[in-house]
């Protein structure tokens, strides 16, 4: 890898981190400094790439929320028949997961987010599906792809990561995780994981080899 190559990469994520800050930072001195960390970003990659300012300025400053593209990734996670979710301060349950970072493939993002959120180390096993669905925040609508994989996790163990807003965990059996999740498409996956699950069980290759 290039010196280039290296400062722009480090310039992307400046961009990542401070955009992500404008969008849902509170504190407007906490903005304000976003803003300019995102301007030193956009100067650094118009340096190296001898791409004019106000361009760079245009094709990455003026969008909101995570760095484009905006790609979530969740997990069905198994341990003995029961599926792992996480619970948010607003009383909601989910499959855990989050934000797909830029500066990471897919498949890292989601080991990395289930072990934010929840304490848990876990691996893939396979590649479920993709979701899509759109929301509106303010002065814009968001278009977001969910990439859902099923993992495996080595025990019971789970601590919800309070930092992330994150007050409670657990492996619940798969009717009871599927009543306590509130969206129709999360149900859906989890019910195409389950069947996936126990496929696998049933064949004797639950574990035994990775399918992504």
């Amino acid at each position: 890898m290039d010196h280039n190559e290296k400062w722009l990469q480090w310039a992307v994520k400046l961009q990542s981190i401070a955009q992500a800050g404008l969008f849902y930072g509170k504190d407007e001195f906490d903005k304000a400094r976003y803003g300019q960390i995102r301007n030193i970003a956009a100067e650094m990659i118009s340096y190296k790439s001898e791409i004019p300012e106000d361009k760079v300025k245009d094709l990455f400053c003026s969008e909101t929320g995570y760095q484009t593209p905006k790609i979530d990734t969740r997990a069905a996670i198994f341990e003995n028949g029961k599926i792992l979710l996480v619970k948010e301060k607003d009383g909601r349950w989910s499959l855990p997961g989050g934000w797909a970072d830029v500066d990471i493939s897919v498949t890292e993002n989601v080991i990395k987010e289930v072990k934010e959120e929840a304490g848990v180390t876990a691996n893939i096993i396979k590649y479920v599906g993709k979701s899509q669905y759109s929301f509106c925040v303010p002065e814009d609508t968001v278009e977001k792809e969910v990439y859902w994989y099923l993992m495996s996790a080595s025990s019971y163990y789970s601590r919800p990561q309070r930092e992330e807003y994150f007050v409670d965990s657990g492996f619940y059996k798969f009717h009871e995780a599927y009543h306590l999740l509130r969206f129709s498409n999360e149900k859906q996956i989890l019910e195409k994981a389950y069947n996936e699950y126990l496929d696998l069980k049933k064949a004797n290759l639950w574990g035994s080899r990775k399918y992504f």
